[in-house]
């Protein structure tokens, strides 16, 4: 358990919660608790799915960029990497992964949102990818994340002005999923992720990977990682129980073991 990053489980759902008062900025050691939470719930047998939440405040208002102020470009060029991959393990865990934001969630803030499968928000949220108004662009994954979310056009007009963009518009750009009473995102969220408990563990694994790598690829290699994935899942325990069930007992019906 880190500093300011933590891995809390409960009911089959892990929380990584951000807790760095009064912003959760993220500064390097931040973002390497992160790195060590996200292998956490991906090694974890117990975690079925995952929520990133950073309090009741806050979701993460950025990089500590008075931690930055003082890097040079020789620092950043060794940093960087660290960076990126650091959130990438996130983006990587092989279970479904939801944001619960509150408040700001503003340049890296955002950046992590933008790695889980699904954004919830509070109607109060504000997100944004300001680091074009300090001069540089996003560095952990913003301009690749959000252009494949929200269209090559939007991303741009996002980070070349560095706005901010409240709740609704968030919604209906697509920038996030579902939007909810503050009070009721992390919640929500915790819901969402309930659900795959008791689901076919594998097969909800394959889906993503096949998702997740189908989408950086041409067609026909997408498809091909679908049929391998696909015929795979017949090695699988959940695989025959839940055929078995459908055809003795209707759909629906399965008590998976995930395995």
């Amino acid at each position: 358990m880190g500093e300011f990053v933590r891995l809390e489980v409960a009911d089959g759902v892990g929380t990584i919660r951000l807790d760095r008062p009064k912003m959760n900025a993220l500064n390097v050691q931040v973002q390497e608790e992160i790195r060590a939470a996200a292998a956490e719930a991906t090694d974890r047998d117990d975690v079925k799915a995952v929520v990133v939440y950073g309090g009741e405040r806050v979701f993460a208002a950025g990089a500590d960029v008075k931690e930055m102020n003082d890097m040079s470009y020789t620092d950043m060029v060794k940093r960087s990497g660290g960076l990126q991959s650091a959130f990438t393990a996130v983006a990587r865990i092989p279970k479904p992964v939801v944001a619960a934001i509150t408040g700001y969630a503003l340049g890296g803030g955002c950046e992590l949102a933008l790695c889980a499968d699904v954004r919830f928000a509070a109607d109060d949220a504000t997100l944004g990818q300001p680091e074009i108004l300090l001069g540089i662009i996003p560095g952990a994954g913003g301009t690749q994340r959000l252009t494949r979310l929200v269209g090559p056009s939007t991303a741009k007009d996002l980070i070349f002005t560095g706005r901010f963009v409240k709740a609704d518009e968030a919604l209906a750009i697509g920038l996030v999923d579902k939007v909810f009473p503050a009070a009721d995102v992390y919640a929500q969220a915790l819901a969402w992720a309930g659900q795959f408990s008791h689901a076919a563990t594998y097969a909800v694994r394959a889906a993503k990977e096949s998702i997740d790598r189908g989408i950086e690829t041409d067609l026909e290699t997408g498809l091909e990682i679908e049929r391998q994935q696909f015929a795979a899942l017949f090695a699988t325990e959940d695989r025959a129980i839940g055929m078995g069930s459908f055809v003795e007992n209707g759909p629906g019906k399965a008590e998976f073991r995930g395995r």
